[in-house]
Formats: C-alpha cells, structure tokens, sequence
C-alpha cells in the first residue's frame, strides 16, 4: 500500500473525535490555517497537521494510555522540529470548545516556518 492508499484509507476510518476535530481545521476556518489529517511523516501518520506552522495534532483514545511508543513517536516529531499537542477522544467530545481555543492559542505562539515547496517536499498528499 502506497502512502497515499494508507493516509486514504485512514482518512475514511476516522474516529468520532477526529471527525469533530476535523469539522473545526478544514477550509481554513481556524483563522485561516490550512491543515491537512492523516499526514505521513514516514515512518508515521499524524492526525492533523498545520505545516505552516509546523503544528501536529493528536486525538488520543484508550489504547494509548501509557503507551510507549507515543512517547518514541512524540520525540521523533519533536526531534524533527514539530509542535505535537495530545488530547483525549473525551476531552475533544466534551470540551470541543476549550481543546480549540487551546490549539488557537498554540497556532499564534508558534513562528511560521519557511515553504518547501520546490526543496522535494510535496505539496499535498491526495
């Protein structure tokens, strides 16, 4: 399977909490930050990313509760030079409100990296 055919397929697989967060980050509508979901970063996918800003969000469910190789994840972003913010399914269901403000205020701290267009990153991934 390509990374194409493996982000498509997570992509119509999504969660309930995915699937919230996602109807607040399409079409630019939090203050016009582009995201995209189910972005590879080889050798992993992330739930949402803003590459502007280099900001990955997380939508976390009961299997990652302590899970070790969330943090090995986490540190490989990071280590990367990305932004990851992790959160509950829960806290997304039931604080749909507070998780957004807390990623708007996150997106406004952060500086905007430079495109790479043109330096072999692709632009989208269909």
């Amino acid at each position: 399977m390509t990374l194409t055919e493996r982000a498509r397929d997570l992509r119509s697989n999504m969660t309930e909490a995915e699937k919230r967060l996602w109807r607040y980050l399409r079409n630019r509508q939090l203050q016009g930050h582009k995201f995209y979901r189910q972005y590879p970063i080889p050798p992993y996918y992330v739930d949402f990313l803003c590459r502007d800003k280099k900001l990955i969000i997380e939508a976390d469910g009961g299997q990652h509760s302590e899970n070790r190789s969330d943090e090995k994840r986490t540190k490989y972003l990071e280590n990367k030079e990305y932004k990851v913010l992790r959160y509950w399914n829960n806290d997304i269901l039931e604080n749909t409100e507070g998780v957004m403000k807390e990623i708007l205020g996150v997106l406004n701290s952060l500086t905007p990296t430079l495109s790479l267009k043109g330096e072999g990153e692709a632009d989208e991934v269909a």
